[in-house]
């Protein structure tokens, strides 16, 4: 019953759009599939260190109040740097796509880092998970259990994040949108943004 409810709250904040569903989908839509995924797995790894600390109990990094300060600032710049990114890209070509860009270089490991930041520089991130660890997480259950949630949730994180990168990144899908592409770009760019603007006060 404990991890039915764990799941299904994960489950349930995973739907809600946040800086991670706007940076993966200006991915799908702008690069090949495989540098979308290779941003999925960055996000996943920094949400995998949060749940390794809430399974270890390290409740304190929630009550460091100057370190989740760091990283509300942190954050903010990130998704505001990014967000700038995208509204100043030009339109993409499907054909030929650019990959000059900070956010449009064909290299895995850039693109890796390009979402591990994203997650590991979101204190919600850090809150949410030790949240779920000290109230639902019984102190009872086992180290091995624990571990197991922690493995449940960073695959759940990877699987949906990729799904949309799949779907998304499909060349019919994105030959469908047509011109739209390039105001979704500039849509991500903006909620990106507003969210940087916004994540200092929350």
């Amino acid at each position: 019953m404990e991890f039915v409810l764990i799941a299904g709250a994960h489950f349930l904040a995973l739907l809600s759009p946040g800086p991670d569903f706007f940076l993966i989908m200006q991915a799908a839509l702008r690069l090949p599939r495989r540098y979308g995924i290779a941003i999925c797995a960055g996000i996943a790894s920094a949400n995998a260190i949060y749940l390794l600390l809430a399974v270890l109990g390290l409740e304190i990094i929630k009550e460091t109040v100057w370190l989740v300060g760091l990283l509300r600032y942190l954050g903010a710049s990130y998704l505001i740097f990014v967000g700038i990114c995208l509204l100043r890209a030009p339109r993409p070509n499907l054909d030929s796509p650019s990959s000059g860009s900070f956010l449009g270089a064909h290299h895995h490991g850039r693109q890796f880092l390009v979402g591990f930041l994203s997650g590991m520089l979101n204190p919600k991130n850090a809150i949410f998970y030790l949240s779920l660890f000290t109230v639902m997480v019984s102190a009872k259950t086992g180290l091995a259990t624990r571990f197991f949630y922690a493995l449940w949730m960073t695959s759940v994180v990877f699987l949906w994040d990729s799904g949309i990168v799949m779907v998304i990144g499909r060349r019919g899908f994105k030959a469908w949108l047509g011109r739209s592409i390039f105001f979704l770009e500039k849509i991500s760019g903006v909620m990106l943004a507003l969210f940087g603007i916004i994540l200092p006060f929350t």
